[in-house]
């Protein structure tokens, strides 16, 4: 018969085989802002992190803040705008976008720190991690918009993420580049976890949402899929609106040499570990 005891052991030993697998290799963790409108829902993901972390798996974390900064414009009645998921940005919007990200990246540093990780913040304006420029005006329905200090990565610099690396620490990143004048840049979080993913060789990079994964022409759940298959999905415009871009990403970093990308719902409790411990995993894998 067995008992709640042997039924733990049981799981540990279902996932040898990835903690062998896994053990040494580094993995990039992106946190959608989602995630910090339920402090209990992010208290268990840097749980699963620092768990992950005390298993030998090298661990980046890159997160976004959208919903906050976008909660902090509206308070000081600043209007909101986008093009194509991209955040216009303005100088006064810059400010806020940036405070909000250093704070946000604090929080989880915090929450690491409490339960028995370390952890340190990073922007990539630190020590050169991402070199940026602004990408300017944009053309759309034969008008022009000024994307603003909304930047696009000329150069990943990864050296000082390897050293945290090295040193047993987790990185924890926020989405701000630079440019050749010092000026701070807003970067898309997704870009910037797939840049960092493939710029360290990662074994994996991770896209937390708040969706279950890719679906597929009738709606229903791709638990795995190839990068060929993926551009399909989304020429064919089965893949469609802000789902575009994070797949894009997956694709990019796969380009970039990291082996595995997953899209997950980071809403589900413990959502990392299920993903990298249990054979069907509960999102979406891309791979070559």
């Amino acid at each position: 018969m067995e008992t709640e005891a042997s039924s733990k052991v049981k799981v540990l030993l279902e996932a040898l085989p990835y903690l062998r697998q896994f053990y040494g290799k580094t993995i990039v963790v992106k946190i959608g802002g989602t995630a910090f409108k339920d402090p209990e829902l992010l208290k268990s993901i840097a749980l699963d992190i620092v768990f992950v972390e005390f298993l030998g798996i090298r661990t980046v974390i890159v997160h976004g803040g959208g919903p906050q900064i976008g909660s902090l414009l509206q308070r000081l009645g600043l209007e909101s705008r986008f093009f194509r998921g991209l955040r216009i940005t303005d100088a006064s919007a810059l400010e806020v976008v940036e405070m909000v990200l250093l704070k946000t990246g604090k929080e989880i540093v915090t929450l690491i720190e409490l339960l028995g990780g370390k952890a340190i913040g990073l922007s990539g304006r630190d020590a050169g991690l991402f070199l940026a420029k602004q990408m300017g005006a944009v053309q759309t329905n034969g008008e022009e918009v000024d994307l603003g200090f909304v930047g696009e990565i000329v150069v990943t610099n990864p050296s000082v993420v390897s050293l945290l690396l090295k040193e047993r620490l987790i990185p924890v990143v926020s989405p701000i580049g630079v440019d050749n004048e010092g000026t701070p840049l807003n970067l898309n979080a997704d870009t910037v976890a797939s840049r960092l993913a493939g710029s360290l060789h990662a074994e994996k990079l991770i896209l937390m949402t708040d969706v279950e994964g890719l679906l597929d022409e009738n709606g229903r759940l791709i638990p795995s899929l190839k990068s060929t298959r993926a551009k399909g999905l989304i020429e064919s415009g089965t893949v469609t609106q802000g789902m575009i871009p994070k797949l894009t990403c997956c694709i990019d970093a796969l380009d970039q040499g990291v082996r595995k990308t997953h899209i997950i719902n980071g809403k589900i409790k413990n959502a990392l570990l299920l993903e990298l411990f249990t054979e069907s995993g509960i999102g979406t894998e891309i791979k070559f």
